[in-house]
């Protein structure tokens, strides 16, 4: 038999990279389930989108990762194993910033795979939609909801199987995919996928922004805005919680813009007050749930069909929820009492009942509450569709984003076409085994 095949996915978020190091058996190419993943490699230091100035140094990044992939790559395969890299959320609000820099930065990370001996097929910046559709497939791919081997040997769709929505929340975006009850009325959000003899119609939308951390940036901004002055009191911090940082600092990304009042050497001083209540009216602030009279929306007048079907929730509302003790399905109630609770104690409580979590420790309460918003009142989830979000980090063993659904797309190994190869029974086999059975049965 064939030895195994291995690819390679770079995934370069707004915060970090990870490159994720899959594997399959080359003879079963087109079977679910047979792509595993063999390790995610995390890349040490911030997003490639934060090596602007130094591209050189994105580049450089990337090596104690590559290094790894070659140890567990073996050799002889090395040649044969497609590699990529896509950036989301962090690289197209540099593009708009500044497309020159961002094409550096392309093109130093670009450089550094093309030195290794692998089938390296470009660095790219992925759309929104891809990013969330891709997310999809990965989840519907791990737990084959696309296709099923049958029992009369066939690869086939799943007879009652829905398939599953998809909720990322990255630091620069965040992502909702699902298969709606009605027709995609907003073609800027419908996406098509043929898959396995199946056609899919899918909502797709990424908001730009609203991923945690320059959500947490937009609220920040706000709560400067609201304050003139340089103390500003943030209801979502820990009571007893400082930090200061520059206007220059807070105003460093596209998602905010300074008032031109603000000096950019300004130093302030952010106070938390730890006061869950303020907290959610001061995150609601930040969406404009009001809806054009033309169709149902999610926010920002972005259309939106009603949420339907089962959801997998990961990343960012993963971790946070992991984090808070919430991705046992609990009802919506209990996650509500759990947030508030949290997001009431004090700075001292807090450090003294995570002292390992110091880093993120002070915003766990404004994500909590963040995340309930973008849910509840962004995407239209109700007490009831609460209990169909999934908060998950892996299916199967591997973990859930967008970077497997990109490979299989990209290395073409979700057929459009059913597959009806047989799997190696001998049908004489079967026959015997049946007849046994219903002579045991009789």
């Amino acid at each position: 038999s064939l030895p195994p095949q291995y690819g390679l996915v770079f995934d370069a978020g707004s915060t970090h990279t990870s490159l994720y190091i899959y594997r399959w058996r080359a003879d079963k190419e087109n079977d679910t389930g047979i792509v595993s993943q063999v390790e995610a490699c995390s890349v040490s230091g911030p997003g490639i989108s934060s090596y602007a100035d130094d591209p050189a140094g994105a580049g450089a990044s990337l090596k104690p990762c590559l290094d790894k992939a070659m140890k567990i790559v073996p050799a002889e395969q090395q040649r044969d194993t497609p590699a990529y890299l896509g950036a989301t959320a962090g690289m197209r609000l540099l593009r708009e910033e500044n497309s020159t820099k961002a094409e550096q930065v392309l093109a130093e990370v670009s450089k550094a795979i093309g030195e290794y001996p692998v089938d390296f097929r470009g660095a790219r910046i992925l759309t929104g939609s891809e990013e969330g559709s891709f997310g999809w497939i990965t989840v519907n791919y791990l737990l084959e909801t696309l296709v099923k081997f049958s029992f009369a040997e066939r690869w086939e769709h799943p007879q009652d199987t829905e398939v599953l929505g998809a909720l990322d929340l990255g630091g620069a975006s965040t992502q909702i995919t699902f298969q709606p009850g009605v027709p995609v009325q907003d073609g800027n959000t419908s996406v098509f996928f043929r898959l396995y003899g199946t056609n899919y119609s899918l909502y797709s939308h990424s908001y730009l922004c609203y991923g945690q951390t320059q959500a947490l940036k937009m609220l920040l901004a706000a709560l400067h805005q609201a304050s003139s002055s340089a103390q500003i009191s943030h209801p979502c911090y820990p009571r007893g919680y400082q930090e200061n940082l520059t206007v220059a600092e807070l105003y460093d990304s596209p998602c905010v813009h300074a008032p031109s009042s603000a000096s950019p050497g300004l130093v302030l001083t952010v106070t938390g007050t730890g006061d869950p209540a303020a907290c959610g009216t001061a995150v609601q602030r930040l969406f404009n749930f009001s809806c054009g009279a033309q169709w149902p929306c999610g926010f920002n007048g972005v259309y939106q069909p009603p949420v339907r079907g089962q959801f997998f929730a990961f990343a960012g509302f993963y971790y946070t929820f992991s984090f808070l003790n919430l991705t046992h399905q609990q009802s919506l109630s209990e996650v509500n009492t759990t947030v508030l609770s949290f997001c009431r104690r004090n700075w001292t409580e807090v450090r003294a009942l995570f002292p390992k979590d110091l880093k993120y420790l002070h915003t766990y309460c404004s994500v909590a509450i963040y995340i309930l918003t973008l849910l509840l009142d962004g995407y239209k989830f109700n007490e009831h569709t609460w209990t169909n979000i999934h908060f998950s980090k892996q299916a199967a063993n591997a973990d859930i984003g967008w970077t497997l659904g990109f490979m299989l797309n990209f290395t073409n190994m979700i057929p459009a076409e059913a597959l009806q190869h047989v799997k190696g029974h001998q049908p004489g086999l079967w026959a015997g085994a049946v007849s046994l059975l219903v002579l045991a049965i009789v």
